[in-house]
């Protein structure tokens, strides 16, 4: 039997089939977005560290991701990411390492905005979260558990989700993916197939599995450039503290009140709008610039920095009465 000639042409393989194509279409994304996938880790201490932000009466304070989101050296991340460090230090994939400043910080979205000192970085593309769907392919791109360059894939799993910040606000809008997400992940990529950013991957739900979530990227956008000119988000403050309650019935059918739920006050923080307004430990409010409110979430969508300095009447329930009264919002306190 001759031996086949090697300059012969060989006949075509079989064509790519669907699997080929996805795992090819997954190759391409994960290309051109991992590069701008940072590791990032904090440190916590008396003094400036050296190189490596390490030394004596020096401790972890962070690890997590980030995302390069200019050339010029601006990344997103988490801001619980952030929270604790004095020092922080982003590692590059290409190995490079920088220091890196805190430009501005939004606990209420937990997000963050860092800068490192370098150019030519390779930025993500983002994306548009509205536009999702639920059962649409996503990307998480992370460091979780340290090891970097993580990629792991799955599906929106569901939209419009919530999830309390620290401070206790609501985020509202968040992405539910079952890529697989772990400790470290937080401030990461989550991808559409075309390779935009269309989510910061935030949290994971412990014990279960399939089950995690990512902020908006268009929620993303909304803070990004108040962090960059401000370094945090201004709203309006009314210096109470409160809890949803049920409204009675009766007071419900008497006043007219549009909804089964109030807010009531716990405390009222002296000198604080709220108290020079006259409102009073004990009090319910229903009402507040003209809009039912029903949760203590309410107020927190109401209270916009379009309000600030502005006099806002408030209805309220006192001992079975209902009352009303005029508050003018102040600048909410800053994190320093």
């Amino acid at each position: 039997m001759s031996r086949e000639d090697p300059d012969r042409e060989r006949p075509a393989g079989p064509p790519a089939g669907p699997l080929e194509a996805y795992s090819q279409a997954l190759v391409r994304v994960v290309e051109r977005v991992e590069p701008a996938v940072v590791s990032i880790q904090g440190r916590y201490g008396r003094a400036p560290a050296p190189r490596g932000l390490t030394g004596p009466g020096w401790e972890a304070a962070a690890a997590g991701s980030g995302i390069v989101i200019t050339p010029d050296g601006y990344i997103l991340t988490n801001d619980h990411v952030v929270d604790a460090a004095t020092f922080l230090e982003v590692l590059l994939t290409d190995g490079n390492r920088y220091e890196a400043a805190v430009i501005g910080r939004d606990p209420d979205t937990d997000l963050a905005v860092l800068r490192v000192l370098a150019s030519d970085l390779p930025a993500a593309p983002l994306g548009d979260s509205d536009r999702l769907r639920v059962g649409q392919l996503v990307i998480a791109i992370g460091n979780p558990l340290s090891l970097q360059a993580t990629v792991t894939t799955g599906v929106v799993s569901a939209l419009g989700r919530t999830l309390r910040s620290t401070t206790g606000r609501l985020i509202e809008g968040i992405i539910q993916t079952d890529a697989a997400l772990n400790p470290g992940s937080s401030g990461g990529a989550l991808v559409d197939a075309q390779g935009r950013v269309v989510g910061v991957n935030t949290a994971i739900i412990s014990g279960a599995q399939g089950i995690c979530f990512a902020i908006p990227i268009n929620t993303a956008n909304w803070v990004i450039p108040q962090l960059l000119r401000e370094g945090r988000i201004v709203r309006g403050f009314l210096g109470i503290s409160g809890q949803t309650v049920g409204l009675p019935p009766r007071l419900r059918r008497q006043f007219r009140l549009k909804g089964p739920m109030g807010v009531g006050i716990a405390g009222v923080a002296p000198g604080s709008p709220a108290a020079r307004a006259g409102l009073k430990e004990g009090d319910i409010l229903v009402e507040m610039g003209g809009q039912p409110v029903t949760s203590v979430d309410t107020i927190h969508k109401i209270l916009t920095r379009d309000l600030i300095g502005r006099a806002v009447e408030v209805a309220f329930l006192r001992q079975g009465e209902l009352r009303r009264t005029r508050v003018m919002p102040a600048e909410s306190p800053s994190l320093e």
